[in-house]
């Protein structure tokens, strides 16, 4: 393939699921439906936990930022995929998809950071009750929110310039969107800057959340083992399972999608990874903590009484 300037590469042309052109139609309902259902799910998760006085604590605060995350991600990708599913023009401006790669890994780095700081609430209320309102407050959670926002930008600003840097010898970029990986491929030369960046720079910003999740629960679980309180550890456990399989969901596949060589890249795999990552991972999370959550269901249950009161009341002639 002849080299060409990066100049001369003012779009991206994104194969999506091109090699499954067969079931496209039926692919394009799945994801819709999961769409939608991750919109209603994260968005009455904001709801509840921002206006329900009951959930006005610095847990239910991280957890209404990281369905909002999840909105936020899903949004980024989904719908335009959806539209090339059932489209020839899959094209996409260099602009846009640096601009989308940029947002893609802010927002999904955001996730892991607001997981560890989820942990860390989880640590102080098991392992500190007695100081846990002195320790945890929402002022300190919106800090730490407001600090990983700064430190996630930059690291996805870092990446996006390097990928404006490269030197693209085609225009086909085998994904359904502008993720880092597919776009190395495309470089007319092993990309070793970019690629030493996630395997350092990316373990440090994405990964260094996860093992502070890992170091939280380490801690956890001594906790844990020293309660001699049958409903005191029925608690624990419950107040920390939600959160522990979220996390599992994640990192599962982001440690399988990022954390190894551009070489061994196989688009049908990597994709359908990518749409659990966005799609499925966002819609599971907001059922994880409303089906194992007493405090979220209550909320809901009130939300959904008092909508349903004022329908009434609407509908009563004056």
């Amino acid at each position: 393939m002849a080299t060409r300037n990066r100049t001369e590469v003012t779009e991206f042309f994104l194969l999506g699921l091109s090699s499954w052109t067969e079931m496209q139609p039926v692919i394009f309902g799945i994801v819709l439906a999961m769409y939608l259902v991750a919109l209603m799910g994260n968005g009455l998760l904001v709801i509840v936990a921002l206006s329900d006085p009951k959930l006005q604590t610095p847990m239910y605060f991280l957890l209404s930022q990281l369905s909002f995350i999840d909105m936020f991600l899903t949004t980024i990708t989904v719908p335009q995929m959806l539209v090339h599913t059932l489209s020839v023009n899959r094209i996409i401006s260099f602009n846009c998809c640096i601009i989308q790669l940029f947002f893609f890994m802010a927002v999904g780095s955001m996730e892991g950071h607001l997981l560890a700081a989820m942990a860390y609430d989880r640590y102080v209320a098991i392992c500190d009750p007695l100081r846990y309102s002195a320790i945890i407050s929402h002022r300190l959670c919106l800090r730490i929110t407001l600090t990983s926002w700064v430190v996630v930008s930059l690291n996805s600003l870092l990446y996006s310039v390097l990928v404006t840097r490269l030197t693209f010898c085609g225009n086909q970029v085998t994904h359904f969107f502008c993720d880092i990986t597919p776009l190395l491929k495309l470089s007319c030369t092993r990309p070793v800057v970019n690629e030493m960046l996630i395997f350092t720079e990316g373990v440090a910003v994405v990964v260094s959340p996860f093992f502070f999740i890992l170091g939280s629960y380490a801690r956890i679980g001594v906790a844990i083992a020293r309660m001699h309180s049958v409903a005191a550890l029925r608690k624990a456990l419950s107040t920390c399972s939600s959160h522990i399989l979220v996390v599992l969901l994640l990192y599962g596949s982001v440690i399988r999608m990022y954390l190894r060589p551009s070489s061994s890249y196989d688009l049908d795999q990597d994709c359908q990874i990518a749409i659990f990552y966005t799609v499925v991972t966002p819609m599971l999370n907001p059922l994880i903590y409303s089906l194992r959550n007493q405090e979220v269901k209550g909320a809901l249950r009130r939300l959904f009484r008092k909508l349903s009161s004022q329908e009434t009341s609407n509908l009563v002639p004056r």
